[in-house]
């Protein structure tokens, strides 16, 4: 499954942040800088791990209940958040409690955003477009 399609972010995207999630919880990439293995650069405070795993969760979710339409829909809407998250990041380190690093989650965060915006308004390649001019034409 493609990446760059609104299912695939879904379901690459829900996956990598179930398991950023975890590995914030047990001490490789957070709750605390001191326990993460990027140390102060970057890591993942609990407010953080509990965002990632009910984001990923309700991604891994969305995939399969969801119409191709409302997939769609979301990932734009994942897209719009992670820049404006990124954008606030310029300014602020603090967003609903949880702690952003500069610039590490800035980074991130307009990656995602970016990655949702191609992912949601990238047109699917057409099936079979790939027929010559001349095929299905006798030969004379």
């Amino acid at each position: 499954m493609s990446l760059f399609t609104p299912k695939g972010f879904l379901m690459w995207g829900g996956v990598v942040l179930v398991v950023v999630a975890i590995l914030g919880y047990v001490g490789v990439i957070g709750p605390t800088a001191q326990s993460s293995i990027f140390g102060n650069f970057w890591w993942f405070d609990n407010a953080e791990n509990i965002a990632h795993l009910v984001l990923g969760v309700v991604a891994l979710i969305a995939m399969y209940v969801l119409s191709a339409g409302m997939q769609k829909n979301l990932v734009l809407l994942v897209g719009v958040v992670g820049i404006l998250v990124a954008l606030y990041n310029l300014v602020g380190t603090q967003l609903l409690g949880a702690n952003l690093e500069s610039p590490a989650d800035l980074i991130l965060h307009l990656a995602v955003g970016a990655w949702g915006l191609y992912a949601g308004l990238r047109k699917a390649p057409m099936m079979g477009s790939s027929m010559s001019m001349g095929s299905g034409m006798g030969s004379m």
